[in-house]
C-alpha cells in the first residue's frame, strides 16, 4: 500500500513537551494506537503511513496543538477521546472541551468517551433519553451532571432522582429502622452522585427544600412532575407497568433520563420494563436511546476488561438461532 509523508510544526507558542506529554508519555500512546510511522524533532512532528492514518494523525495533532494554545491540559484520557471521535467521524473540538459542570471542588465534569458524549447531546437535545450500558460508563453520574447544571442555569426548578426498591437477595422487612432507612441503601448511590457535585451541606439543604428530591419510583404513582429534570436510575429492576407509569408523568418544562444496564436484572421472574420500552417507544420523536459499551467504562481499567469478559461469556452461552 502507498504511504503518505506529511510534516506538521508546533507554533513557537507552544512547548512540544505539551505535546509529547510527560516522559513522551502522551507520544507513547499515540505510536500504540497506529502503525504510522512517527518522528518528533524539535517542534516538527514527521508522520509517515497509510492515507487513512496519516489524516487521522494530522487531525490528532492538530487538536493537540490547538488544546495547548488554548491552555488547556493534554491527558491521556483527553487523547483517548479524540482518537475515538476522530475515527468514528464525530469529531467536534468544541465539545471535547464542553464542560458540563464544575463541582464545588473545582473538578471539570465532561464526557470522556465517544459514547458518552453522544449520551451528552441525546440529553441535551431530547425531552427523554435513555442510557443504556455496564457498569461504570458513567450513566448515573452524567445525567446527574446534566441535572444539577440544568438547576443551576435555571432550566428546571428542581431535580428528581427516583429508583425502583427491588431486593438484591435481602428482604427489606429484615432491614433495620424507619421506612425512610429502609429505603436509603437503595437511593445512596444517587447520594453519592449528588454530593461529589454539591457541597454536602447545600445539597442536604436543597433536599430539606424540596428543589432536590431523592424516593423510591413507588412514590412516583399519581405525580405530575413539571419543570423539572427526572433521573430513573436500575431502569433495568423496573416492570414494564411501573416503566409506563414512570414515563407518564412528565410535565410541561420537564426533561427524563432513564438509565439502566439490562444485564444486571435483580426481578424474580418478571420482564424487565427497560428491555421492552426500546420496542414500544423507539423511533418517536424527542425521545433518544443511546447505548453505552465497554468502551465507554471510565473506572479502574479492570472493570473494562470484567465487562468484557462477562459479555464474552453471555455470547458463548446463548442459545443459536435456528436457520
Amino acid at each position: 500500500m502507498e504511504q503518505a509523508h506529511i510534516s506538521i510544526t508546533v507554533p513557537d507558542s507552544v512547548d512540544p513537551a505539551l505535546i509529547t506529554g510527560v516522559n513522551d508519555a502522551l507520544l507513547r500512546a499515540i505510536e500504540q494506537q497506529f502503525e504510522a510511522r512517527i518522528t518528533f524533532r524539535g517542534n516538527r512532528i514527521d508522520l509517515v503511513g497509510t492515507a487513512r492514518e496519516i489524516q487521522i494523525l494530522t487531525a490528532v495533532f492538530a487538536d493537540m496543538i490547538k488544546m495547548a494554545e488554548d491552555g488547556d491540559t493534554i491527558t491521556l484520557e483527553s487523547l483517548a477521546l479524540t482518537i475515538d471521535l476522530i475515527r468514528g467521524g464525530e469529531f467536534v473540538p468544541s465539545l471535547l472541551r464542553d464542560d458540563i459542570l464544575l463541582t464545588y471542588r473545582g473538578k471539570s465534569i465532561r464526557a470522556k468517551t465517544a459514547g458518552q458524549k453522544r449520551y451528552v447531546d441525546a440529553i441535551r437535545t431530547h425531552t427523554v433519553s435513555f442510557g443504556i450500558g455496564p457498569a461504570g460508563t458513567g450513566k448515573t453520574y452524567l445525567a446527574m451532571a446534566m441535572a444539577v447544571a440544568a438547576l443551576k442555569n435555571k432550566e428546571v426548578g428542581r431535580i428528581i432522582l427516583t429508583r425502583p426498591a427491588v431486593e438484591a437477595g435481602e428482604s427489606l422487612g429484615y432491614l433495620p429502622g424507619t421506612l425512610t432507612e429502609k429505603l436509603d441503601p437503595y437511593v445512596r448511590p444517587l447520594y453519592d452522585a449528588l454530593f461529589d457535585m454539591t457541597e454536602m451541606e447545600r445539597g442536604h439543604q436543597l433536599i430539606e427544600q424540596g428543589v432536590i428530591e431523592i424516593a423510591p419510583l413507588a412514590f412516583m404513582r399519581g405525580r405530575s412532575l413539571n419543570d423539572s429534570f427526572i433521573i430513573l436510575d436500575e431502569a433495568q429492576n423496573t416492570t414494564p407497568d411501573q416503566m409506563k407509569m414512570f414515563l407518564t408523568r412528565l410535565g410541561f418544562g420537564s426533561r427524563m433520563v432513564v438509565t439502566g444496564d439490562v444485564t444486571q436484572l435483580d426481578l424474580p421472574e418478571r420482564a424487565s420494563g427497560l428491555k421492552t420500552v426500546r420496542r414500544v417507544l423507539e423511533g418517536i420523536k424527542d425521545i433518544a436511546f443511546v447505548d453505552l459499551s465497554g468502551k465507554d467504562v471510565v473506572r479502574h481499567s479492570l472493570v473494562q476488561r470484567i465487562v468484557e469478559a462477562y459479555d464474552a461469556a453471555e455470547r458463548s452461552t446463548r442459545p443459536k438461532q435456528d436457520t
